[in-house]
């Protein structure tokens, strides 16, 4: 046997609850495959209640991480020992690091947004409409905000929450924001760079649920974003293609958020093609 030969893997995985729906162990196991690293991704249904049990066994199990889902990101704080600076800022973890003895929270869904965005356009200047003002909202109006966005418009039913994301992107990064309450199909204005369908309209099996937003007045090459993965394309970025807009489809933010986990973790720069095929044939193309 090789000297270097181990039969220990590196452990990281997921908590949530539920936990079954959740695609992410399909591509970063992918992506520890094609990179040869020694881990492994372990989905598990965590309750509420065995949070902090779940965290103090991957604690004394040495994992090098985990992510966390629904309903525990804003609870699992309180079992890490510090969080990354735009993490407290957005108020909520989706990924856990081991740094020394630390368990670490991050928070990548915004950041593997802003990467996916990238791709099309530099947010930096840019004017963003976003539509819902979520978890998944709150995190990537931060990332945008710190990198650059001049101005956000957060449009969103429910005023209170509106109203606090717009007041927490004031106070707390270089963009200014403001509120727009949604109170029928919301005219996109003709002044937005990226409008982010950060609502889950549209997201399988409610394919043909439409986003109440008119995007009549936006200019061709204008980039209209959508955070649903299944399905890749929906009926808010067809409409949006229809009138020449640029697309980019939530499996972008899916892939990158991982792939940013997978470097913490690792430290290994995963390939997203890979990673993105590995969705593919789960949610076709």
């Amino acid at each position: 046997m090789a000297a270097d030969r181990t039969f220990v893997s590196r452990l990281t995985g997921s908590f949530s609850s539920p936990a079954a729906g959740n695609p992410t162990v399909v591509m970063v196991e992918a992506a520890y495959r094609h990179h040869c690293v020694e881990a492994r991704y372990i989905n598990c249904e965590v309750t509420a209640e065995a949070l902090g049990d779940a965290v103090r066994g991957a604690r004394a199990m040495g994992w090098a991480g985990f992510n966390c889902s629904l309903p525990h990101k804003t609870t699992v704080i309180s079992h890490l020992d510090g969080m990354a600076p735009s993490a407290q800022i957005i108020g909520a973890v989706n990924c856990a690091v081991r740094r020394g003895d630390d368990l670490i929270g991050e928070n990548t869904d915004g950041q593997g947004f802003l990467a996916a965005l990238r791709t099309v356009t530099d947010p930096a200047g840019r004017h963003v409409v976003l539509l819902g003002a979520g978890g998944a909202a709150r995190a990537i109006a931060v990332e945008v905000a710190l990198a650059g966005a001049a101005s956000i418009t957060v449009v969103n039913r429910g005023q209170r929450r509106g109203e606090d994301l717009a007041e927490l992107i004031r106070d707390r990064t270089p963009a200014a924001a403001h509120f727009v309450p949604w109170d029928g199909p919301y005219p996109v204005p003709a002044t937005a760079d990226v409008v982010v369908n950060a609502t889950s309209i549209g997201l399988f099996p409610k394919v043909s649920a439409r986003v109440p937003a008119d995007l009549a007045a936006v200019s061709p090459g204008t980039v209209v974003a959508d955070v649903i993965p299944n399905p890749p394309r929906t009926a808010f970025l067809a409409d949006a293609a229809a009138h020449g807009c640029v697309t980019l489809d939530g499996l972008g933010m899916l892939v990158n958020q991982a792939v940013i986990s997978i470097g913490h973790w690792t430290g290994v720069a995963a390939d997203p093609v890979v990673m993105r095929q590995a969705l593919y044939e789960i949610f076709g193309s």
